[in-house]
């Protein structure tokens, strides 16, 4: 018999992929995957507000997706780890595979 993920782990990946599941959070994804970037960057590139990014970023921080480090006042955003990005580049692998 199989061993089935305790309910917190399925929670916790849950999470995961529903955040993975708004457009405009894997195109920060995208963007952060060519390397770190300011909030203002991250606007310019989506054509929206500084506001807006912080929004969703705060989200992708608060599951660990992406992370950040201060330099003077400006806050870079980097994804969190590798398996941040391996798990985007198969989504799209598989995307583009269809």
């Amino acid at each position: 018999m199989y061993e089935v993920m305790e309910d917190e782990k399925a929670n916790e990946l849950s999470q995961i992929f529903k955040a993975l599941g708004d457009p405009t959070r894997l195109k920060i994804i995208e963007l952060l995957s060519h390397g770190e970037l300011c909030v203002l960057d991250i606007s310019e590139g989506l054509s929206m507000t500084q506001s807006a990014i912080s929004h969703q970023l705060r989200t992708l921080r608060n599951l660990r997706l992406v992370k950040y480090r201060k330099e003077g006042k400006q806050v870079i955003y980097s994804l969190d780890d590798e398996h941040v990005l391996k798990l985007f580049e198969q989504g799209l692998e598989h995307v583009n595979h269809l």
